[in-house]
């Protein structure tokens, strides 16, 4: 991934030198195991801790000739522990220790996507709660539907990252996979139970049966539940985007001072951010249909997922992790604008209390439900196309006057009917934060 989109402390983990020491962690492992099983001298696994380095740049020089990364790997290290080297890799296959080093990256990656989903999570939760009776109109199709609150419509995002944020725990626990098993899985060098111990050690899950490598359905359902995490941003995204139409107006992106929106048009206030979100969920769906592509290796293995893996794997973290962060700020610093949300609602004429009206003429004018919404439709679209209120439409027919008094109609254009149990729904935030501790951590 591109320096401009990646973050520190979730780049650190993708880069060569993080790589190639993930893999010495596995081979100081297995050599540590091999001790009590008589395989190696506990004097040549001190001299390999002690001594044994990483030196990516040796790695390359050694891999031009190898064209094979991990035997360079070996190699080199091997060169920086001495004659006590010759106990690196014994009984290994290059799988044993790529996948479980690759295990060991993608389980730090996940601890930090799980961090950010949290922070993005409370930031949501409490923005929810302050906007809680920030009243703005509903919008179905594009059109005006009902009133809802700007509470509710961030209460919705922060639920659905809370989703997404148990799919990617439960996905990154299960990538956190290793494999012992030598070439195809059989354990012809190594026996079973030091697999078990140098998992264990390492803090990872074993394959109960693993080929020559740990198979791709995890990663697959790492990728994709990502990708489902992006998508979720993605909406949060096009909907601050919309709302900042100019005909709307009702949210924009912070804009700092001495931000530029065009090198053309001083007047512009772009919804960069939410563009830029969007854009790299697009990336992740496709990340995840290659992890998916991954999945069908030919026999105990073939490396055609090895290429796609070192571009999808550093990539969609990277990206999650960055969207995540920014996500969170977007959130925090959004510019709502209630005065907007009211004169959208205004300009509306009154066309969002139809329902309440059909119901009225149904249950107290006593007429049928089609004939109520014959009524009330001819009344509405007119005052769309006249640009009239509904309620002077209304008043004005004979049908709706016979049946329903003016006190009657007027309550029908009661907005608060509409938003009477949105308290008893934003309730539900304790679930995923609770008051109490929130309000605790503020002080």
């Amino acid at each position: 991934m591109i320096p401009r989109y990646t973050l520190p402390e979730m780049g650190s983990i993708w880069t060569d030198q993080a790589r190639f020491e993930q893999m010495l962690r596995v081979e100081i492992a297995v050599a540590r195991a091999q001790v009590g099983r008589g395989l190696v001298g506990a004097d040549a696994v001190r001299a390999i801790e002690s001594r044994a380095r990483v030196d990516v740049d040796r790695i390359a020089e050694i891999e031009k000739t190898t064209d094979h990364d991990v035997i360079a790997f070996v190699s080199q290290v091997a060169e920086t522990v001495g004659e006590e080297g010759r106990f690196l890799h014994l009984g290994l296959t290059s799988s044993d220790v790529v996948d479980t080093g690759l295990a060991l990256q993608l389980q730090a990656a996940g601890r930090r996507l799980i961090e950010d989903a949290d922070a993005l999570i409370a930031a949501l939760v409490e923005r929810a709660r302050k906007e809680a009776g920030t009243v703005m109109m509903g919008r179905t199709h594009s059109v005006h539907a009902e009133p809802t609150t700007m509470g509710m419509k961030i209460a919705g995002w922060a639920f659905e990252i809370a989703r997404d944020r148990a799919r990617l725990a439960a996905a990154a626990d299960d990538a956190a996979t290793g494999k012992i098993s030598g070439p195809v899985g059989t354990y012809s060098h190594l026996e079973p139970d030091l697999e078990e111990e140098v998992l264990a050690a390492l803090g990872l899950h074993r394959d109960p049966i693993s080929t020559q490598i740990v198979q791709r359905d995890r990663h697959a359902a790492l990728l994709a539940a990502i990708a489902i995490t992006g998508g979720s941003l993605e909406r949060i995204a096009t909907e601050i985007r919309n709302l900042q139409h100019t005909e709307i107006g009702e949210l924009m992106e912070p804009f700092r001072a001495g931000q530029k929106g065009s090198s053309a048009m001083p007047h512009k206030r772009n919804p960069i951010l939410c563009e830029r979100i969007a854009g790299m969920a697009r990336l992740l769906r496709g990340y995840a249909a290659a992890a998916m592509e991954n999945q069908p290796l030919w026999h105990e293995r073939d490396i055609s997922h090895s290429s796609a893996e070192r571009v999808l794997l550093p990539d969609a973290t990277i990206l999650l992790d960055y969207m995540l962060v920014k996500t969170r700020g977007l959130i925090e610093r959004l510019v709502v604008r209630p005065e907007r949300m009211r004169e959208n609602i205004e300009r509306g004429l009154g066309l969002h209390c139809s329902s309440r009206v059909l119901l009225a003429l149904v249950e107290q004018g006593g007429l049928s439900r089609e004939d109520a919404y014959a009524i009330v439709q001819r009344n509405a679209l007119r005052a769309a196309d006249e640009r009239r209120q509904l309620r002077d439409m209304l008043l004005a027919d004979p049908e709706v006057a016979e049946r329903l008094s003016d006190e009657a109609l007027d309550a029908c254009f009661d907005d608060a009917h509409f938003l009477r149990n949105v308290s008893i729904a934003l309730a539900r935030l304790d679930d995923l934060v609770p008051a109490a501790k929130e309000a605790a951590s503020v002080h």
